[in-house]
């Protein structure tokens, strides 16, 4: 019975960075020049890019460095380099909001909040 329901889809917050300059790499295309304001930008997690409050894209984060060497982590407080996948619009002043995406079963959904369970 458990196997017919639809899996639940959870999104985890990790952190945003506001973009404070752009570059134009050749092969690369732009390159946000950010700053973390809150929590952690991981390389491959997906990244939003918000504009005057409002969604602009949704993606993954193809790219991070911090100065030349390539980051899988930048945590609050430190500067980085982010490469939006197949997004070349970034503009100064947007925030790019970084967040994973998880699948739960029912059952599992089910127990994290608290509800009683499926009985098998």
């Amino acid at each position: 019975m458990e196997g017919l329901l639809e899996p639940v889809v959870q999104e985890t917050h990790l952190g945003r960075a506001e973009v404070r300059n752009t570059f134009r790499v050749k092969g690369a295309g732009t390159v946000a020049g950010c700053y973390v304001v809150e929590g952690v930008l991981k390389r491959d997690a997906q990244i939003r890019v918000l504009r005057d409050s409002a969604i602009v894209y949704t993606s993954k984060l193809s790219s991070l460095k911090r100065f030349k060497d390539d980051a899988s982590e930048v945590r609050t407080g430190f500067e980085c380099g982010a490469g939006i996948a197949n997004f070349n619009d970034v503009k100064v002043g947007d925030i790019l909001e970084c967040f994973q995406v998880t699948k739960l079963s029912a059952a599992e959904a089910a127990a994290q909040s608290g509800a009683p369970a499926l009985r098998k």
